[in-house]
């Protein structure tokens, strides 16, 4: 492409599109139609400038022009309770379901992995002598001991903001951090399995396992769901590197980049839930079959929500990305 005659022949376009933009009276329905044509026209010219003869200076130029024409013709809009709903009952159940694929056996390899863990320091003492020493060890484990003070070592609110915190902080790492092929997904996956191994290892190494699970099940069933569907979307945000499919790596990294984020919102409230449940429900009084079928229910319960609605939604089309009209405009990349 000859830049210099490309930008001749259209430089009028492009002044006519930035003085209708400029305009302060109202467009008439002919100076409307000529815009939006214009926009659409300039819109093509960038993309071709951009894959044929880029220039910083021309394509930072019809860039903004291109976004304030799109503006304009879109005009601005409001989030309200109608997006909520949205997110909640299509974009974030939706997400989650096409991820399944990943998360799922993200959930089973790396439970493998914790049991196999807790089995190996459960059943080896000169493994359990290098965590910590024996007196400690027992001061961990014993009746009344860390494992079983820790959930009631706050006030319930404040543990559980703290908890649900941190948890959230993980969750989005795995999300964000998936960017890089997933590597740093895979070790803060692990660095969980091998908390929650160790803890499975000594308490039943103490012959207290049934208490560790009474004190784990409650929550834990939902929080590491939530941590596995962020971990297994890390992955595949990081595998769309590697393969994009049909699209561009570009485009495909924007799409699910963008539904990453999303679900980064939509698990921190499920994180939210199981924080209230470590929070208020773990350390209570209840009898131990009582705050298990706690857990259990709230998991079934996020199941049933991902594959019941996040199914119809897919199935409708929606894919967990943001609305059609939210998303950068894609253009021809021919004349």
């Amino acid at each position: 492409m000859d830049l210099d005659v490309f930008v001749s022949a259209h430089r009028a376009e492009w002044d006519r599109l930035d003085a209708l933009l400029r305009r302060r009276r109202r467009l008439t329905g002919a100076e409307t139609d000529e815009l939006v044509a214009l926009y659409q026209r300039t819109a093509t010219h960038l993309s071709l400038i951009q894959s044929s003869a880029p220039d910083p200076q021309l394509t930072g130029r019809l860039s903004q022009l291109v976004a304030r024409a799109r503006s304009a013709v879109t005009g601005t809009r409001r989030a309200s309770w109608r997006d909520v709903s949205g997110f909640l009952t299509r974009q974030f159940p939706a997400a989650v379901y096409r991820a399944r694929h990943w998360w799922v056996p993200t959930a089973l390899l790396s439970t493998a992995v914790a049991a196999l863990l807790g089995w190996w320091i459960g059943t080896h003492p000169e493994v359990q002598s290098t965590i910590a020493a024996p007196s400690e060890l027992r001061e961990l484990t014993r009746p009344g001991g860390q494992y079983e003070t820790y959930y009631s070592s706050n006030p319930a609110a404040s543990f559980a903001a703290q908890v649900w915190t941190n948890n959230a902080w993980a969750a989005a790492l795995c999300l964000i951090l998936g960017v890089f092929l997933g590597l740093p997904v895979i070790w803060i996956l692990f660095q969980n399995m091998l908390n929650l191994g160790v803890g499975f290892g000594l308490m039943s190494s103490a012959g207290r396992l049934d208490t560790f699970l009474g004190l784990v099940l409650p929550h834990g069933l939902l929080e590491l769901t939530a941590v596995f569907v962020a971990a297994g979307t890390g992955l595949r945000l990081g595998w769309t590197l590697v393969d994009p499919g049909p699209r561009t790596r570009r485009i495909a990294l924007a799409e699910e980049g963008r539904a990453a984020i999303g679900m980064a919102v939509g698990l921190a409230l499920v994180l939210f839930v199981s924080g209230a449940i470590e929070g208020f429900v773990t350390p209570s009084g209840l009898p131990t079959w009582a705050r298990i079928t706690i857990g259990i229910v709230a998991e079934l319960a996020f199941l049933a929500y991902v594959y019941v609605l996040g199914g119809r939604a897919v199935r409708a089309g929606d894919t967990g990305d943001v609305e059609a009209a939210e998303r950068s405009a894609t253009v021809p990349t021919a004349a």
